[in-house]
């Protein structure tokens, strides 16, 4: 197979990548209460380091931005720190590593804050049964729509964390701006109702994400600055009947930055809003002159077709990373792949259990 689209070296601009396949970012929750990551998440990047680019999983920018147990954060010292040890072990390995920068928005919860709700652009909570909290279990709330006064300290914060991840040694960023979270619910009309610069129209729904994106490049080249879109996703709730115009609008708005990449949820796997026919990559193509990562649910076979037409540049494989830290050379020789790690192991603190005890095929 190494003859095949998803072996072949691809110029991420400056950056030479081995082939087109990267480890997409999820959320593991492995870095304890403090959110600090540490050397357990160090080995579990490293198992996987033969990907092309490697993304991290969702990393808070600031204690407002909380809303997962145990996920990691990249807003204190501590936490830069302990970054270093999953970087330099990339490194070392010979990999590619960029880190997703996250708001979850109004995907979180008060016991998260304190007791203060969780901010959104307006006051519309998750219509699901309940969140994961510090207390167990907790129904959904009603989101604080965030003051207009109070934008700008949000972008500085996306600025900050961004310069704490070039101070940690990562490769580039990846603004996540996609599966309901903050700056996703801002572009979308479903959970955007603002009347101020940042709501009504498409123009101003996308204001915040330019921002964001013109506060990071401040600190990284664009070049090295990727951004997630998941255009037809219902997960958080999600979904806009203008869709197509929106995330059309927004790519084409991208474009002009120069990214590293648009990184692009066009599969299905994660809940599909059904709202009209879903975006493709080959609508993306149209728009945005940069490199394009699909994701969400492709298989070998369907990463292979999507290069060779011509379609992505990369693909990302979240799920079957999870059970295949060797992925990459199961793919390159032919070999069959583990069976799916057991769910329940995922997205809970149990330690090396599910995350870094996957035999390789030659093991």
């Amino acid at each position: 197979m190494t003859n095949s689209a998803l072996f072949q070296p691809f110029n991420l601009h400056d950056l030479q990548l081995p082939n087109r396949i990267v480890l997409a970012p999820m959320t593991r929750s492995r870095a304890g209460k403090a959110r600090i990551p540490n050397q357990l998440m160090a080995e579990y990047y490293t198992q996987r380091s033969e990907a092309g680019l490697l993304i991290t999983e969702a990393t808070t920018i600031s204690e407002e931005a909380n809303g997962w147990n145990e996920s990691p954060g990249i807003y204190a010292d501590e936490m830069t720190e302990g970054w270093k040890h999953t970087v330099n072990a990339v490194h070392d390995k010979g990999g590619v590593i960029f880190i997703q920068l996250w708001h979850l928005g109004r995907a979180s919860h008060s016991s998260f804050h304190g007791g203060k709700p969780a901010v959104a652009p307006s006051a519309i909570k998750i219509d699901e049964p309940y969140i994961h909290t510090p207390a167990g279990k907790q129904a959904y709330e009603v989101p604080r729509a965030i003051e207009t006064s109070e934008i700008p300290r949000v972008v500085e914060d996306y600025q900050r964390a961004a310069q704490r991840a070039k101070a940690a040694g990562f490769d580039g960023v990846e603004v996540h701006s996609a599966n309901g979270y903050l700056l996703d619910t801002f572009l979308q009309s479903k959970t955007n109702h603002r009347t101020d610069q940042y709501g009504g129209s498409i123009e101003n729904r996308y204001r915040i994400l330019k921002e964001v994106i013109e506060g990071v490049t401040s600190v990284w080249p664009a070049n090295r600055v990727g951004v997630r879109l998941s255009p037809n996703g219902s997960f958080n709730d999600m979904g806009s009947p203008d869709f197509r115009e929106q995330f059309t609008f927004v790519a084409s708005q991208l474009d002009h930055f120069g990214l590293s990449y648009l990184h692009v949820m066009d599969g299905l796997a994660f809940g599909f809003h059904e709202l009209g026919d879903p975006m493709t990559l080959a609508d993306f193509r149209q728009v945005f002159r940069g490199p394009l990562i699909g994701n969400c649910g492709y298989t070998q076979k369907a990463a292979e077709e999507a290069i060779a037409e011509g379609h992505a540049d990369l693909i990302a494989f979240g799920r079957p990373f999870i059970s295949n830290p060797d992925l990459v050379q199961r793919f390159r020789n032919g070999w069959p792949l583990a069976e799916p790690a057991e769910m329940s192991d995922w997205y809970l603190p149990t330690g090396a259990k599910g995350y870094t005890d996957f035999p390789s095929y030659t093991d």
